[in-house]
């Protein structure tokens, strides 16, 4: 399983509480341009349109430039194809709790490509801080008892 387009900012911002596996609809140069690695899901989200997740602002440039359609939009929302019960679960998450789907990474599995959704909780930024603290303790706690200080 080889990841094409991985969302750093998912873990940062947000506190993952669920994962989903979803298909992605792509065309056939899209498909081409993403196991390159050129999709980026910076600022990407899953929104939720007429019972169905599409996922948003999620980037995918042409594959070759010179031979991309006319009216191609690299930024296009792109249907997830998800079980009836899974998407039924998460609207009623988005709903009524008020969580975010937000995608976390878009691998392979076998000749698929699929995207990694997650249901998550938006941090606070003191949340953001602390966590960074944490880190910044533990690691030099590692350095220390590596002896490189």
């Amino acid at each position: 399983m080889a990841d094409y387009a991985y969302n750093k900012r998912a873990g940062f911002d947000f506190e993952i509480l669920e994962k989903f596996e979803a298909g992605i609809s792509l065309l056939g140069t899209e498909v081409k341009s993403v196991r390159k690695g050129h999709m980026s899901l910076r600022g990407a989200f899953v929104a939720i349109h007429n019972r169905e997740a599409f996922l948003t602002n999620a980037t995918v440039p042409p594959w070759q430039v010179s031979n991309a359609p006319t009216n191609y939009d690299p930024v296009r929302s792109r249907k997830l194809l998800l079980s009836a019960s899974e998407l039924k679960y998460l609207i009623g998450k988005v709903t009524t709790i008020g969580l975010t789907i937000v995608p976390i990474r878009v691998y392979n599995k076998g000749s698929v490509i699929k995207v990694e959704i997650g249901l998550g909780k938006g941090k606070k930024q003191y949340n953001k801080k602390e966590q960074q603290k944490e880190r910044d303790i533990k690691r030099d706690a590692e350095i220390y008892i590596r002896g490189k200080e």
